[in-house]
């Protein structure tokens, strides 16, 4: 291999830092351009007052050996095993998460338990016969009954839009493996391999965040670039090979070349900034792609421990905050004081509605007294400060048409012989951290002359074990 060529990577969370690790590891020195003042993407590590706090919880698990090996290589003894501990508030009572046999009937009652029991025998014997949208999915392995009590209400707060508007895909990624036969087993013999149940999790001590900054010292260390504060605004192209790119720092505007392109963006943005335009149906494809926003309202309590939860799900439709994170049950070193508590009230949204319109003090008044009201916390004046964190594009949105205008997008881009596209954001896949990973690690090796499709790793073959790099490398390594 000639190693006197040029990568740019556009995005430097998981999935562009993994790529310019790998490239650095072969000795091409890449360059990275990221839009935000930090290097993590959505994966990022937040800080107000010595605070820190994510950008919803991010844990590290994975079945994937190499992703597993990186993770230890660039933090070593700082990445902490953490047990998980998460419980579900529905009706004014909190379940346990995974489900607990004896918890769940004794706050169900059980009438309620015999109902969804009976409802999930109904299922059983007449199931929908084409899962096509997310409650089809759950109502064939649940029954309509605990679906409607646990997963509708849950759902359609952090999308925004009906369970029949969401697409099977979602449920079978994010849910899958999952069923009430599957459920009640394993609380009775706590033998769970659902990876959204796993009851233990690898997590940096001063948040996901220190994963990616270490990355990115590694990277400069070696001879890479990492431009912060830059802005992509066109991408040259001709004859389906990406020639430039214009980029802007503060005030100035630059053009860069090279020989290969790797983008986390997201995809639409990808394509609205390409010069020639995008054929029209490719644009309005693009422009039709849905995402969905988040914010969070970090409140800081004078309060040594408030609950053992690492994070709780708030199911009922009454209270706005879906998922209360508690970082200090993360890692100890997330809270500069041990005495202090710092909880994260994750609110879903889209631009431009009425709660991502609130001004930053409406939405700490919102979360303050809603902590309060959920029993979580008894004195309100013990919140001593609080400061609120807006993320776009947060999750993809995988809505009834988001397939057709995605594969559109999937074929025209496949064309540019030098031009690949990685991460959440960058596929518009609903993944985990892992998967993002293994996106841009295998788009390096592909610049060093591999042939990976990209577009078929998938993360249900990378949650199983499926998915196989190199055989020798799938072990996974204990940080001790």
């Amino acid at each position: 291999m000639n190693n006197n060529y040029s990568v740019l990577i556009i995005g430097a969370g998981p999935a562009g830092l993994t790529a310019a690790h790998e490239l650095i590891n072969q000795g091409i020195q890449p360059i990275v351009l990221e839009q935000a003042d930090r290097v993590g993407g959505i994966s990022r590590t937040e800080t107000y007052k010595g605070y820190r706090f994510d950008i919803g919880g991010h844990r590290f698990y994975t079945k994937i050996g190499e992703v597993q090996q990186l993770w230890v290589e660039i933090l070593g003894n700082k990445l902490l095993k953490v047990p998980r501990l998460s419980r579900i508030y529905y009706n004014g009572k909190f379940f346990n998460y995974p489900l607990e046999i004896t918890n769940a009937l004794s706050n169900l009652g059980l009438v309620n338990s015999l109902l969804m029991l009976f409802s999930y025998l109904q299922a059983k014997i007449k199931p929908y016969p084409q899962e096509e949208n997310f409650k089809e999915w759950v109502c064939n392995r649940f029954g309509k009954r605990l679906y409607q009590t646990f997963f509708k209400t849950y759902t359609e707060k952090v999308w925004g839009i009906s369970c029949t508007e969401i697409r099977a895909d979602w449920a079978a990624q994010r849910i899958q493996g999952m069923s009430l036969k599957k459920a009640i087993l394993n609380s009775l013999f706590k033998n769970n391999q659902t990876k959204s149940l796993i009851n233990e999790f690898y997590y940096p001590e001063l948040g996901p965040g220190m994963m990616w900054e270490k990355c990115q010292e590694i990277i400069t260390s070696k001879g890479g670039t990492v431009h912060l504060n830059t802005k992509v605004n066109q991408i040259y192209h001709q004859n389906n090979h990406i020639q430039k790119i214009s980029f802007q720092q503060e005030n100035q505007t630059f053009d860069l070349q090279a020989d290969y392109f790797i983008s986390s963006m997201p995809v639409t943005a990808l394509v609205l900034r390409l010069e020639p335009s995008a054929p029209s149906p490719v644009l309005q494809a693009a422009r039709s792609l849905k995402y969905r926003d988040f914010l969070i309202v970090a409140l800081i309590i004078d309060a040594v421990d408030l609950f053992p939860d690492n994070w709780i799900y708030i199911h009922s439709p009454e209270f706005q905050v879906g998922r209360i994170q508690n970082f200090k049950n993360w890692s100890p070193a997330m809270v500069p004081d041990s005495s202090k508590t710092c909880l994260g009230m994750e609110y879903f949204c889209s631009q431009g509605d009425k709660l991502w319109s609130m001004s930053d003090r409406e939405l700490i008044d919102i979360a303050s007294q809603e902590i309060v009201v959920l029993g979580l916390l008894l004195n309100i004046e013990k919140i001593e400060d609080a400061t609120v964190i807006r993320q776009l594009k947060a999750y993809p949105v995988y809505d009834e048409e988001y397939r057709q205008h995605l594969q559109v997008l999937q074929d025209y881009l496949k064309a540019f012989d030098n031009l690949q596209t990685v991460g959440r954001n960058g596929m518009h896949h609903y993944n985990n951290q892992d998967h993002s990973m293994l996106t841009g690690l295998l788009a390096a090796r592909n610049i060093m002359g591999e042939k990976n499709d990209l577009w078929e790793v998938n993360t249900e073959r990378s949650y199983y074990e499926e998915f196989v790099i190199k055989p020798e490398k799938t072990q996974i390594v204990s940080t001790g």
